[in-house]
């Protein structure tokens, strides 16, 4: 006849050790699953924002390219402005000054 203490104690691993351990590499499996699947959401989110990040930065870069005057263009309208302020001190460097004898 076997000892009654074995007999408890075969009993307690069958009853409660085993199931509570599936029941913990239950719990870890399914904390395995539920992270990789946060993991491949994650990745999916930030490809998905850096390709829209980049499809705006070429959208800009273009809307700038665009917009902004070019170098010879602007050698121009420095050219013209440099031409109308010299006609301008020449004005002013040939009208008489009040006090100096001209006209008051």
């Amino acid at each position: 006849m076997q000892d009654p203490w074995t007999i408890n104690v075969i009993w307690w691993i069958t009853a409660v050790e085993l199931p509570a351990m599936a029941g913990l590499f239950w719990i870890s499996w399914r904390g395995r699953r539920d992270a990789d699947d946060a993991i491949n959401d994650a990745r999916h989110e930030f490809e998905t924002g850096l390709a829209y990040l980049r499809e705006s930065l070429a959208a800009y870069k273009l809307e700038v390219a665009k917009s902004y005057a070019s170098i010879p263009y602007l050698k121009e309208v420095e050219r013209r402005l440099t031409a109308h302020l010299l006609r301008i001190e020449n004005k002013l460097d040939g009208a008489p000054r009040p006090g100096h004898g001209g006209p008051s």
